[in-house]
């Protein structure tokens, strides 16, 4: 759901990423954030309580190419992945042009992953999205660590359809950058379906 402002040339496109809680969305945007050249960003806005590193949003623009001579710029947003912070992940995905399920590697995190995943489903169905649909990729970050999943399991468990998928480790930067190009490409590709 693009919002075009005519008056500065703009397509305005959302991105989310979407997953349990402390898999890696807000350090996915870190690194992205300290990474993209500052004339390119805006202000990342991030909320945390004792609970959640990210209450509510972590916002940040990125300019990437034209279409018909409207420049488009990405809103990235992770949601909160504690459960009940549902009502403000449903809110978050709003408008969504495209979503990264950031699953968690590590072994004893799938059941978190699985609920993540069937939660962010019924959140987008409940708002007339269907996942299917969508642009939509899958980053498997953590990848580093000693009880990470074999990629054959969480594959099979967490990407059913085949998206795209990535393998990751966000607090080095892995994976980061191709994940969020790839997210990229496939909403331009939409966006230009329907120019």
């Amino acid at each position: 759901m693009s919002f075009i402002n005519y008056s500065s040339r703009e397509i305005n496109c959302k991105i989310v990423y979407y997953g349990p809680g402390l898999c890696g969305k807000t350090t996915n945007l870190q690194y992205i954030y300290n990474k993209t050249n500052p004339e390119a960003k805006g202000k990342m806005i991030s909320l945390a309580t004792e609970t959640e590193r990210t209450l509510f949003f972590d916002f940040l623009p990125l300019s990437l190419g034209e279409i018909r001579g409207f420049r488009t710029r990405f809103h990235l947003y992770t949601v909160p992945g504690q459960v009940f912070y549902d009502a403000s992940r449903k809110l978050i995905l709003k408008g969504v042009d495209g979503v990264v399920f950031c699953g968690d590697s590590q072994i004893e995190r799938m059941e978190a992953n699985i609920e993540s995943l069937d939660n962010l489903r019924t959140n987008l169905a409940e708002q007339g999205y269907d996942l299917d649909k969508l642009p939509y990729v899958v980053q498997y970050n953590k990848r580093d660590l000693p009880n990470a999943a074999p990629m054959a399991e969480l594959e099979e468990t967490l990407n059913p359809t085949k998206v795209p998928q990535f393998e990751a480790v966000a607090t080095k930067g892995n994976g980061v950058f191709d994940t969020l190009k790839a997210v990229a490409k496939l909403v331009l590709t939409e966006l230009r379906k329907g120019s």
